[in-house]
C-alpha cells in the first residue's frame, strides 16, 4: 500500500470537550488499526473477488453441476477458501481490537469523562430528557452491536458516558477518517443534497432517531440554525454523552430525549424533516414497521423523511456483492443487517401512508475534508476502490408535496 494511500493519523480525529484525551501509545494503537483496515481494504478484500471467480466458484460449479443460486451458496463455496478465512479472522479481530483500544481509552479516564460531561450539560440541563423507566427492546438489550462491550446502553454507574465516548472515539478507526473528524459525514451529505436539490426547504422541526451520539444530527442543527431539533435514541449513555459533545461544539439547538422510536411521544403531523442514519439495520421485524409508521404520523404535511441505510438486495446485485455485505451479520454481532436487506423499504412505507408518487431512493457521498482524507484510494493493482464512502437513502415526501416533487 502506498503512502497516497494511507488513512491519516488517529490524530486528526476531531476533539470537543468530552472527547477520551489519549496518551501516546493510545494514539499509536488507533493508528495501528486504522492502518489495517485499510490494507485490509486496499489489499486483501479486492483478492477475495478473484479467489471466488478463479477457484470457488469452478470447485461449486464442478460439485453441483451449476453456479450458485443464492448468497448462501457463495457463502458455502468460500468458507473453505484460505484468503477469505484470513480476511474474516482479521476483519473480526480487528473490530474486537477497535472496542478494546476504546474502552480501555475510556475507562482509564471515565469518572473525569463523567464530571466533564455534567458539567457541560448542567449549563443546558432542558437539553436532555433521560426516562430510567423506558424498557430496552430486545433487539438493544440482547447483543454487543458491532463487539462492543454492553452495546450503547450498558451504564457502569450514574451520570455514566462511557458507551458513547467509546463509539466516538472508534468510528474514525473503522472508516479511516473517511467519515470526516467528527464522523459526521451522513448527516454532511444530507445537508449537501438538500442545498443542491431542495435549496427553498427550510424545516422548522427536525428528529433524528437513533441518534447514538449525535454526530449525523449536529450538521443538520448547524445548518438549520433556526429549527428546533430533537434527537432520539433509547440508550441514555450515549444521550448524556451526545448532550454534552453538542453543547461543546458550540450547538445549542439539539434537545436529546430518551424515547422508544416506536411509540414516539409527540403529537401527529408536527415535524418537518425526519432522519435516520445506518439506524434501520439495528431494528427487528417487528419494530422497522412500527417505526416506519411512527414517522408517517409525525411527519407534517409537506414533510420529508430520509433514511440512510444499506441498499436492497435485488437480482441486479451480483450474488458476491451480496456475499460480502452480509458479512456483518454472521462475523459483527449485527442479527437484522441481512435480513434488512432483503426488504422492499419502499414498498413498506406505502404500506404505512406514504404516498407512491413521493417515495425515491438515492445515492448520497459523505462530505470530508478533502486535505486529510482524499477522495479516492487505489488498490495494488491501481483500480480505485471508492476512498468516499456512498450512502444510500431511502426518502419520502409526505402530502402535497409528494405530488408536486413527482411532478
Amino acid at each position: 500500500m502506498s503512502d497516497a494511500n494511507l488513512p491519516p493519523s488517529w490524530s486528526n480525529v476531531g476533539r470537543h470537550g468530552v472527547f477520551p484525551q489519549p496518551d501516546c501509545d493510545e494514539t499509536a494503537r488507533f493508528d495501528f488499526l486504522t492502518q489495517l483496515n485499510a490494507w485490509m481494504a486496499s489489499e486483501l478484500t479486492p483478492q477475495l473477488a478473484r479467489c471466488y471467480t478463479d477457484q470457488a466458484l469452478p470447485e461449486f460449479q464442478k460439485n453441483r453441476g451449476r453456479a450458485p443460486e443464492h448468497r448462501n451458496e457463495v457463502r458455502d463455496a468460500m468458507q473453505t477458501q484460505l484468503p477469505y478465512r484470513l480476511w474474516c479472522a482479521l476483519r473480526r479481530c480487528s473490530m474486537e481490537m477497535r472496542q478494546q483500544a476504546g474502552r480501555a481509552l475510556v475507562l482509564r479516564q471515565v469518572n473525569d469523562l463523567n464530571r466533564s460531561a455534567q458539567s457541560i450539560s448542567s449549563a443546558a440541563p432542558e437539553g436532555l430528557r433521560l426516562d430510567a423507566d423506558l424498557p430496552l427492546p430486545r433487539y438493544v438489550e440482547a447483543v454487543d452491536t458491532h463487539c462492543m462491550p454492553g452495546s450503547y446502553h450498558t451504564a457502569l454507574g450514574e451520570g455514566d458516558v462511557s458507551a458513547g465516548a467509546n463509539y466516538d472515539c472508534g468510528i474514525f478507526v473503522t472508516t479511516g477518517g473517511a467519515l470526516g473528524r467528527y464522523s459526521d459525514g451522513g448527516g454532511c451529505a444530507i445537508v449537501e443534497w438538500l442545498e443542491r436539490e431542495h435549496p427553498e426547504f427550510s424545516p422548522r422541526r427536525i428528529l433524528d432517531l437513533g441518534c447514538t451520539v449525535g454526530h449525523n444530527i449536529v450538521p443538520l442543527a448547524q445548518h438549520f440554525r433556526d429549527a428546533e431539533v430533537i434527537a432520539v435514541d433509547v440508550s441514555a449513555p450515549v444521550l448524556r454523552y451526545a448532550h454534552a459533545r453538542a453543547q461543546s461544539l458550540g450547538v445549542d439547538n439539539i434537545r436529546f430525549v430518551q424515547m422508544n422510536a416506536e411509540r414516539l411521544d409527540f403529537a401527529d403531523g408536527c415535524f418537518d424533516l425526519i432522519t435516520t442514519s445506518m439506524f434501520l439495520h439495528e431494528l427487528s421485524m417487528k419494530a422497522l414497521p412500527r417505526i416506519l409508521a411512527e414517522t408517517h404520523r409525525v411527519a407534517a404535511d409537506g414533510g420529508l423523511i430520509v433514511h440512510l441505510e444499506q441498499p436492497r438486495y435485488t437480482d441486479a446485485m451480483p450474488l458476491f456483492e451480496q456475499f460480502m455485505r452480509d458479512w456483518d451479520t454472521l462475523n459483527n454481532n449485527e442479527p437484522f443487517w441481512s435480513r434488512m436487506h432483503e426488504l422492499d423499504i419502499e414498498q413498506m412505507m406505502v404500506d404505512v401512508g406514504f404516498p407512491a408518487s413521493g417515495i425515491f431512493q438515492m445515492q448520497v457521498a459523505a462530505s470530508v475534508d478533502e486535505e486529510l482524507f482524499p477522495a479516492t484510494r487505489h488498490d495494488a493493482a491501481g483500480e480505485d476502490y471508492g476512498r468516499t464512502p456512498a450512502w444510500h437513502a431511502y426518502g419520502a415526501w409526505k402530502g402535497a408535496r409528494a405530488a408536486a416533487v413527482a411532478a
